[in-house]
């Protein structure tokens, strides 16, 4: 009898060795193991033995199934991780899957095109925060209390003295507060009003521009702005200065652009007017110097301000300024 389990055993570790795949291991395992298997029925069989062989037999069977079963298992582990590491192996007669990459989002790609300009013309970066004391906001840029363009301002509040600053305006004057003339500085940033239409956003992206030196034109003022519009867009792009109204600059002035879409001939885009507006400039207003405790008898300067989106609505022909913020990759892949 207990040669026989070991020529059980020495058998079902030759075939074991012999085993080609899993399939085959399990096979075996079934075979030897299994309800029916050999050491199975072997073990059933030791009642037939006389007693006092019953207990040296079913200890060394029990011992041979537990070696057995292990051998089984490390064995069908083995093949399974050889058969992943072949799965795995690259064959370098296939063609390479391409790699998804992601892109900068086109808003940024235009604030930092800007941003560059303004920097080969000399100017500083400069950032502040986007939760404003309404004296920054408003006050500091002659927007008085109850001030009737505070309405255009559309201002979201978070309490009485605090608001989400309606553009980066504010950061001109935290500049001026700690820095004597010169002053070049464009401020890019977030800012918030109460809009949301085709046109407008609750949040969208500004850059608003400073110098202040002395002997500042509005000369000088055309000049810059000239020069961005031909760098932003091309040469060929006419600008025209439109007289208007800000708080905060004294003369000021709306500049329009030749349509990019009709060239001047009038279409849907422009109304038919032939013009389209960009931005909004002008001579810094003596009120802002003496807050900033400048001496507005010595020095003068421009300021100016554009919207990131009508930039880039403009620059690239879209309708619907939503669609920059509606994450639509099929939208967001052509740039």
């Amino acid at each position: 009898m207990e040669r026989t389990i070991e020529e059980i055993n020495e058998k079902a570790l030759k075939e074991l060795q012999a085993a080609s795949d899993h399939e085959a291991i399990k096979a075996l395992f079934t075979r030897y193991l299994g309800r029916k298997g050999l050491v199975t029925q072997y073990l059933r069989n030791i009642s037939k033995l006389p007693r006092d062989k019953r207990p040296e037999a079913g200890r060394k069977a029990n011992e041979i199934k537990r070696t057995l079963d292990k051998a089984f298992k490390e064995a069908l582990k083995r093949r399974l991780s050889d058969t992943f590491e072949k799965d795995k192996e690259i064959d370098i007669s296939l063609p390479g899957r391409m790699t998804l990459q992601g892109s900068l989002h086109p808003i940024t790609q235009i604030n930092r095109q800007i941003c560059d300009i303004f920097e080969k013309l000399g100017f500083d970066i400069v950032e502040g925060p986007e939760v404003e004391t309404d004296y920054y906001n408003f006050e500091a840029l002659n927007f008085p209390k109850n001030h009737p363009a505070r309405d255009m301002q559309d201002t979201l509040y978070v309490s009485d003295n605090i608001v989400l600053r309606t553009h980066t305006s504010p950061v001109q004057i935290r500049t001026m507060e700690r820095q004597t003339p010169p002053v070049r500085v464009v401020a890019p940033g977030k800012v918030f009003r109460c809009d949301s239409d085709v046109t407008h956003t609750p949040m969208f992206h500004q850059v608003e521009g400073l110098l202040v030196d002395e002997n500042i034109s509005f000369g000088d003022l055309k000049g810059i702005l000239t020069t961005f519009v031909h760098q932003m867009f091309d040469e060929r792009t006419s600008l025209r200065f439109r007289p208007s109204f800000f708080p905060f600059t004294e003369p000021s002035a709306e500049v329009d652009i030749l349509c990019v879409m009709c060239r001047g001939k009038g279409c849907r885009v422009c109304s038919q007017t032939g013009w389209l507006e960009v931005l909004g400039s002008g001579m810094v207003h003596p009120a802002l110097y003496e807050n900033v405790g400048y001496d507005a008898a010595r020095y003068t300067g421009f300021a100016f301000g554009m919207g990131v989106e009508r930039i880039a609505m403009l620059k690239y022909g879209i309708d619907d300024m939503r669609k920059f913020f509606e994450n639509d990759l099929r939208f967001l892949r052509q740039f």
